[in-house]
């Protein structure tokens, strides 16, 4: 029986409700904190990776932070949200980590592969996607969607899984866009670098067979500013720890990329 008068909750009571909710507040934060520690970890080891594979292929390893940031201001240009587009700024330059996986002697052939050739260099795809894993993680499951998807092509003759249109990731439709001309624009130990006009014609021929032609057209109605970031992400050294969310922020980006996004 409840006497008259009985307060069950008393100032006592209260108080040890409020430091309940106070230790649960901070045991949320430092699990969100751990959890964000582990990702930027996870993150920077997954991208040494990346840059392991790509200096087997390119010397300088500043492919893939281009990639990185041209992936991130041309998702704006499609008009996609800021924060998915900062968050394929960090998964686009591991999008060809399945590479760490391919043997020299295929991946630096100067001249044309065989099909027995071929096939192993096409399975970097999958092998990339399967060293991002199936991670709970916003980032890594979308570096594991760019790994697999950026070789698909708009015709459904690409690969691993033969994707026609739409049905392809629009994150692997827009780093098949900037890998593929930001590769034409470099020197490569099999070929020199071609010039951005003739870079444009390439993908413009490929619009409607390879890439989507929404994607292509948003990238050749910005193309001069386009190329101007590329230079300007070498101009000023930006490197790994500028692709990561502690980098510039998208008003940053947006200062130094103009009009473009």
């Amino acid at each position: 029986m409840i006497e008259p008068g009985f307060d069950a909750f008393s100032d006592a009571a209260a108080a040890q409700m409020e430091r309940l909710v106070a230790d649960f507040g901070r045991m949320y934060r430092e699990r969100n904190e751990a959890l964000e520690e582990v990702t930027r970890a996870h993150h920077d080891a997954l991208l040494r990776l990346s840059r392991a594979a790509e200096f087997r292929d390119d010397d300088t390893g500043v492919h893939i932070v281009r990639i990185g940031f041209l992936a991130s201001a041309l998702a704006l240009r499609l008009g996609e949200p800021e924060p998915w587009a900062l968050l394929l700024r960090q998964a686009a330059p591991m999008h060809d980590i399945g590479k760490i996986g391919v043997p020299d002697q295929v991946l630096k052939k100067p001249g044309p592969l065989t099909a027995e050739e071929r096939a192993v260099m096409n399975g970097h795809a999958r092998i990339g996607a399967e060293i991002l894993g199936r991670s709970r993680i916003p980032l890594f499951q979308l570096a594991a969607e760019v790994a697999l998807s950026h070789h698909e092509r708009w015709n459904g003759s690409g690969y691993p899984e033969g994707l026609l249109g739409e049905a392809i990731p629009l994150s692997g439709r827009i780093v098949a866009v900037v890998d593929f001309f930001d590769a034409l624009t470099m020197d490569r130990c099999y070929r020199p670098a071609l010039s951005v006009a003739q870079a444009e014609q390439m993908l413009r021929a490929q619009s409607g067979e390879a890439f989507d032609p929404r994607v292509v057209q948003a990238f050749l109605a910005d193309l001069p500013r386009f190329n101007a970031l590329r230079e300007q992400v070498d101009s000023a050294g930006w490197g790994f720890e500028a692709l990561s969310a502690q980098g510039p922020s998208l008003a940053e980006f947006r200062q130094t990329a103009g009009a473009l996004v």
